[in-house]
């Protein structure tokens, strides 16, 4: 390869499943004429675009995974050297396709004791099989920040939690994990983005804190996953002035915070990989097309994630960079080539999931992080007669695995409430007693966690001087959307809405299982 095409093996620009044949043709282009190294995939520009847009994301094609595997086999087949394929799958493919194996979240996964560190590795070689099978060969996860800010916008319930030593842990629990099932895998955000409450998709987040706090809270699980040998770390867009000479600037862009102190000062010898180049924080900086490309190879990115001007940017190393740095970050990205087996074997295989396997593992996980997160009086049960007790269910008709599983036991009526003006409000004074299920309807905080505030403003009217237990199936930052947990003598949170964490809910309130979960 040219000098050139050597700087075109650094880019991974964005691949989307859903999309024109006129885009699936410019992106044959990039292959074939800058010889890029590999590409992202991401379901569908409209899915991409969730965040920008301050909605929630959602999946809503067919035949997503079928489209995936046709389109991995028509790129690989036009490229001289195998392409890289990568997906940001935090919590498995289904965070990005539909109809494909869904494991828990970080934040789920966090409330498990350390002693159970064995099922995030689990956990983490499980998604890369799944991976592996349908030829994406990394997986841009585990997050590594820790979750410090109950306000942070972009990460919440894509950390392991608040704790950095248990965070440091399961983050490399699962990143060898996926290591053992032979897929990449990559610590993120780089030097930390727990502590912001910007979203880097839209703002620069900034952590005024000092390089001694910064380097006993939010550099801790990477220097620890440096420490263990971890090979790919990704830069955020967060601004940290204490590690940068007091400057505000990005640090996917800061050559004091990549070069200096991550490959210098910590010692890492890895590839270091941007933040998708096309996030506000760092994509209105610079008007003019490759000059952001050449400011985050500049500052020591060997591997450029989500570039929107390829070619001017490859124009631009190729001007600017030295052959020196082009060789080293050229060097490692073809050394993970080597190392993840693409040059012999780099095409998907028939995908087969493991459905039964697949669920037996996601059902033997609740028990182990189902959290009871308050209790105001333990004696305080409710009375559980079929006249004074109701089952309400919040955001979803009554009709689910939560209160079929109660129904074997109890004949008492379930009430679900899915509107503000729902007509079974009404039913809710003729009880004395209420267990209230709440599904919340997304992980992510955009427009509180997709929930009706009217309808929690409705919910905490009707239950004033009533006996009520909650149990939350959903992120438990999500609670704070809720407020007033004294109106609830028990609140348990679930997390998922998995049909197991259903069931495991059930049994916890019959009293018999313990709720193991620590939020900590």
């Amino acid at each position: 390869m040219t000098l050139k095409e050597k700087i075109g093996q650094l880019f991974s620009p964005a691949a989307f499943i859903h999309d024109t044949e006129e885009n699936y043709l410019a992106i044959e282009s990039l292959i074939k004429n800058q010889h890029i190294g590999g590409l992202t995939f991401f379901h569908s520009r409209h899915s991409a675009a969730a965040n920008f847009e301050k909605r929630q994301e959602k999946l809503t094609y067919e035949n997503t995974l079928e489209k995936l595997r046709a389109l991995i086999v028509r790129y690989q087949s036009i490229s001289r050297q195998p392409l890289l394929m990568s997906i940001d799958a935090e919590f498995g493919l289904a965070m990005r396709i539909e109809n494909t194996p869904q494991y828990p979240y970080a934040i789920t996964l966090g409330a498990l004791s350390i002693e159970h560190e064995d099922l995030v590795f689990e956990t983490g070689y499980r998604m890369g099989k799944d991976l592996k099978q349908t030829g994406i060969h990394l997986n841009f996860a585990p997050v590594a920040d820790i979750n410090t800010n109950p306000k942070n916008p972009v990460i919440g319930y894509r950390s392991f939690g608040p704790n950095k030593k248990k965070v440091s842990r399961f983050a490399l629990a699962m990143y060898q994990g996926m290591e053992k099932a032979g897929i990449g895998a990559c610590y993120k955000h780089f030097p930390g983005h727990g502590d912001t409450d910007t979203d880097s998709h839209l703002g620069l987040p900034v952590i005024n804190k000092t390089k001694e706090e910064l380097i006993s809270e939010e550099l801790y699980p990477f220097a620890n996953g440096i420490k263990a040998g971890i090979d790919m770390i990704m830069v955020g867009h967060l601004a940290a002035p204490a590690l940068s000479n007091g400057k505000t600037i990005p640090a996917s862009i800061s050559k004091e915070i990549i070069t200096d102190l991550l490959k210098e000062e910590m010692g890492f010898k890895g590839i270091v990989v941007s933040d998708a180049l096309n996030m506000k924080s760092v994509s209105d900086l610079f008007p003019e097309p490759g000059q952001l490309e050449w400011e985050a190879f500049k500052a020591g990115n060997d591997l450029l994630c989500f570039s929107e001007n390829v070619e001017q940017g490859i124009e631009m190393i190729l001007k600017n960079g030295t052959e020196e740095k082009i060789l080293e970050s050229f060097g490692k990205v073809i050394l993970l080539k080597e190392k993840l087996g693409i040059y012999s074997d780099h095409l998907p295989k028939e995908i087969e999931f493991n459905w039964s396997d697949h669920i037996a593992f996601n059902d033997k996980l609740p028990r182990h992080y189902i959290t009871e997160i308050s209790n105001q009086n333990l004696q305080n049960s409710l009375d559980l007669s079929e006249a004074k007790f109701a089952k309400v269910s919040l955001f979803q008709e009554n009709e689910n695995v939560f209160f079929s599983e109660l129904d074997k036991v109890t004949s008492s009526p379930s009430i679900g409430l899915t509107s503000s003006t729902d007509p079974s409000w009404e039913r809710l004074k003729d009880f004395d007693s209420l267990l209230i299920a709440v599904f919340v309807p997304s992980a992510k905080p955009v427009n509180h966690f997709g929930m009706d505030i009217e309808m929690i403003k409705k919910l905490l009217n009707h239950i004033e001087n009533k006996n009520c237990q909650l149990y939350l199936f959903g992120s438990p930052l999500s609670l704070n959307e809720i407020g007033n947990f004294q109106k609830f003598s028990r609140i348990i949170c679930a997390f998922q809405t998995f049909d197991s964490a259903q069931k495991v809910s059930a049994l916890h309130f019959q009293g018999n299982m313990e709720a193991e979960g620590k939020l900590d």
